[in-house]
């Protein structure tokens, strides 16, 4: 006979139905539902995960993180999210304060001093994509190419349209158009 699946009680049945009703995140409600099922009717974990549609697996783990962290087992972060970042975002907003003050009053700043800047924030080298990154996330636009070049003059342009010479063109050949002879 396999082992019943038994939860601690950190919470009534009456506190984990309202959790299970109330919960926006469908993953949570599915788990608050094992936790529920092992407290409500203690039975084999194959049961369990048959009535709420999980694994096997899935339901010994629940449980088995409920009973020793409680709760916080169950309210997790979820899937996704910067878990490998260099700062926290409202460390990002404060290191981009100066350089979008700077912005709003027309001076330039360009990537490669915000990467040097970070660089000497966080201690070490990193990608020139990882700033690119942080400049997305908080709303910078992607450089554009310059509209005209810098040492461009309007006069010589004009000259050089007055006096270059025309690109001959050859006038195009009709096309015969081949009647399919079946003979």
């Amino acid at each position: 006979m396999a082992r019943i699946t038994r939860v601690a009680p950190h919470r009534s049945a009456e506190e984990l139905k309202t959790k299970l009703k109330l919960d926006p995140r469908p993953w949570c409600r599915q788990r608050w539902l094992i936790i529920y099922n092992a407290l409500v009717d203690p039975r084999e974990a194959t049961d369990i995960a048959t009535h709420t549609g999980t694994t096997v697996a899935m339901a010994h783990q629940v449980v088995s993180s409920y009973n020793r962290l409680g709760i916080a087992a169950i309210e997790t972060g979820g899937k996704g999210g910067r878990r490998r970042q260099y700062v926290t975002w409202e460390e990002e907003q404060a290191f981009l304060a100066p350089f979008f003050t700077r912005a709003e009053h027309g001076e330039i700043a360009t990537a490669g001093e915000i990467k040097r800047a970070f660089e000497a924030q966080v201690g070490h080298e990193v990608h020139k994509s990882t700033i690119s990154r942080l400049l997305q996330r908080h709303g910078w636009r992607k450089p554009m190419p310059r509209p005209v070049h810098p040492q461009a003059s309007a006069e010589v342009q004009e000259q050089f349209k007055k006096t270059s010479q025309p690109v001959l063109r050859l006038p195009s050949r009709p096309v015969q158009q081949r009647t399919h002879d079946p003979s």
